[in-house]
């Protein structure tokens, strides 16, 4: 099972409704009238009463809807197999310029058309060497507690404004999450212990089923994790572009914390993309 239909919540605290400030992870996600809430099945506000059972006075509202959580690592293996059974050629290797992919195919010859997905490196690839690509740190914990299907965020927490409290239990077996963090241009990948002890600790604070009230030494912890959200300033690059030397290059990053969420959409984008380079080379080949 790659993902679970799962209630999540989305709690906004007295701090940031009554602040000029935003959450740098979404503040659209936290409005009190959110984008989604006609799209997203079962969309409610909170009662007073589901608010309360919370035990944190600095929650001011709350939203509840229907949504799926799904478990990357297995998703990522399916999402492989997939490819494979299409007759996809995958490659690893080190590229220096975004035109050098086009080496890469598997006929032997160039191709006419690369499609840059090349997230947060977007900032260092040549023919590309975006500056406005910054990483959007996270860390995690990541436990065997069950939080029973819960998926809940805030819209923020005391100990500071790139600190986040969010809670997931993943499909298949895949743990609990904890989190986290959105630290925007810190490229250390070590996980943090004094953070970690946070993120731990605002966890148990507000779901303190997570461990039966055994407090933070009731989470049995399977690892510590640290990720970098591609993040770009303007939001994502999904455009073609003509390179000297005449290679049409397709490119599509910068989606922060959404990749997964805007995968579909963005990949329908990219074929249409492509199409119009394939017509736009036809064309010229008839002149």
């Amino acid at each position: 099972m790659l993902t679970i239909l799962t209630d999540c919540r989305v709690l906004r605290r007295q701090t940031e409704m009554e602040s000029s400030s935003s959450n740098p992870l979404s503040e659209a996600l936290f409005s009190p009238s959110p984008w989604y809430k006609d799209l997203m099945p079962g969309f409610r506000e909170l009662s007073g009463n589901e608010l309360a059972a919370h035990q944190a006075p600095t929650i001011h509202s709350g939203c509840e809807f229907t949504s799926v959580c799904i478990n990357t690592a297995t998703y990522l293996q399916w999402l492989v197999g997939r490819c494979l059974a299409s007759g996809v050629a995958l490659k690893r290797c080190s590229l220096s310029h975004v035109a050098s992919a086009a080496n890469l195919h598997h006929s032997g010859s160039p191709a006419s058309i690369v499609v840059n997905c090349s997230g947060l490196l977007a900032s260092r690839l040549g023919g590309v060497m975006d500056a406005s690509v910054t990483p959007g740190r996270g860390q995690i914990v990541l436990v065997r507690n069950s939080a029973r299907g819960l998926m809940t965020t805030t819209s923020g927490t005391d100990d500071g404004a790139d600190e986040l409290l969010y809670i997931m239990e993943r499909a298949a077996g895949g743990g609990t999450i904890l989190g986290g963090t959105y630290m925007k241009g810190n490229w250390n990948p070590n996980p943090d212990p004094n953070i970690a002890n946070r993120i731990m600790k605002r966890a148990v604070e507000f779901c303190p089923e997570l461990t039966g009230g055994k407090g933070v030494e009731g989470l049995d912890v399977i690892r510590h994790g640290v990720g970098f959200r591609p993040v770009r300033e303007g939001g994502v690059r999904l455009e073609g572009e003509k390179m000297d030397g005449g290679l049409s290059v397709v490119h599509n990053y910068g989606h922060a914390g959404w990749g997964y969420q805007g995968s579909y959409g963005c990949a329908e984008r990219v074929v249409e993309l492509v199409d119009d380079a394939l017509r736009a080379g036809k064309e010229k080949a008839k002149l």
